[in-house]
């Protein structure tokens, strides 16, 4: 019997074709959702933003997290109960800022704050916000800047607690990998991960 060699490029396009059908079937061209407003087309249906709104999470966390998006009334819709203290949303992938996301109680509080502009967050504990889907975003440094050009952020996690870059040593600058302080001087700067937990 006589072997072929098979070219690289063909067994990696080959490889990719059930993971891209797969995310076609799924509805997961991105959206986003940073304060949640109109955050699906009423054009998906009820199982497409449960599947967008658990892609943003670890597998544990989504599967017994509450789901639930905003409509175009503004009204919160509860799409599946959950009962592990974490809420997805499948975001709007047509809004720069609204990516599908996981929060805990204290990282929803902290968006809400943010949402409402208080002065600083509220939330008395660390909030935790994966955003394993990635997500797009205006600035690294301005949280209310709304004109920049969209920077494509691939996936990571965030802790939602004050971070002081001069007692922390980390950087303030975006990167690929590893951690740096997002918003940094502002009170709602935050820890951000590149990558999965």
């Amino acid at each position: 019997m006589k072997l072929t060699k098979l070219n690289p490029t063909f067994l990696t396009f080959t490889a990719a074709i059930p993971l891209l059908a797969g995310m076609l079937l799924r509805g997961t061209t991105q959206t986003m959702p940073s304060d949640q407003s109109s955050s699906t087309s009423s054009d998906d249906s009820t199982l497409v933003k449960i599947a967008r709104a658990m892609s943003a999470g670890p597998t544990e966390v989504a599967k017994a997290a509450r789901i639930v998006y905003t409509d175009a009334q503004g009204k919160t819709v509860v799409l599946r109960e959950g009962n592990n203290g974490f809420t997805c949303m499948p975001g709007n992938l047509e809004v720069v800022g609204e990516p599908p996301m996981c929060v805990d109680a204290a990282a929803m509080q902290w968006y809400d704050d943010a949402k409402a502009h208080k002065p600083e967050p509220t939330n008395t504990v660390p909030g935790i916000t994966y955003m394993l889907a990635g997500a797009t975003q205006r600035s690294d440094s301005d949280p209310h800047d709304t004109t920049s050009m969209p920077i494509e952020i691939g996936p990571h996690w965030m802790i939602m607690w004050p971070f002081d870059p001069k007692t922390t040593g980390l950087s303030t600058t975006h990167k690929p990998t590893g951690a740096y302080i997002m918003w940094a001087g502002s009170p709602y700067a935050h820890l951000h991960i590149m990558g999965r937990p």
